[in-house]
């Protein structure tokens, strides 16, 4: 798959260089998202717990086990075979709306979104579209418990130990 020409402008500009050479909090998370510095608070021990079992379900490849980024280098959409956002009640829009159109128009094959307010996965293949108008033409929607088939990645994900955010209120995203 060849990089989409809508990512290559982005190497160039001043900000992304500002954005690789910037020092996270180690408590916190920073991302740039269509020309915007976005930095959260550090994650809780849900989200934490979920990343590590999608990590451990995955298996490595030639290039290592899989990775989880803060903050540094864009990695470019070509070396992509998923992205995996645990939602957050301060991501909502972000996590459903913004992120799955800008992975989209990147052409990333696989967005899977776990949602621990709504105690469910979205998976998300077969993006089309470019810029604003992009999105995910196949959706798959799996509540915590069942397993989710990574076709790309030859594996079922299992879901039973994902644990549900207890202090945030359900949600009907997106």
């Amino acid at each position: 798959m060849s990089a989409p020409s809508v990512a290559r402008p982005l190497t160039t500009h001043p900000l992304v260089a500002f954005f690789e050479e910037l020092e996270v909090p180690e408590t916190f998370k920073a991302e740039l998202l269509r020309g915007e510095i976005v930095m959260t608070a550090g994650t809780d021990a849900v989200h934490n717990r979920i990343i590590q079992s999608v990590r451990d379900q995955v298996p490595g490849d030639r290039r290592g086990r899989p990775k989880t980024q803060v903050a540094g280098k864009p990695v470019p959409t070509e070396l992509i075979t998923m992205l995996v956002e645990v939602v957050s009640n301060n991501s909502l829009d972000r996590d459903h709306r913004v992120k799955r159109n800008i992975y989209a128009a990147g052409e990333v094959p696989t967005y899977l979104i776990i949602d621990p307010a709504a105690a469910e996965c979205r998976l998300l293949t077969d993006p089309t579209g470019t810029g604003e108008d992009a999105d995910y033409t196949v959706q798959r929607l799996t509540k915590f418990g069942d397993p989710i088939p990574l076709d790309l990645l030859g594996v079922k994900l299992d879901t039973t130990e994902f644990q549900t955010f207890t202090n945030v209120r359900p949600h009907s995203h997106p």
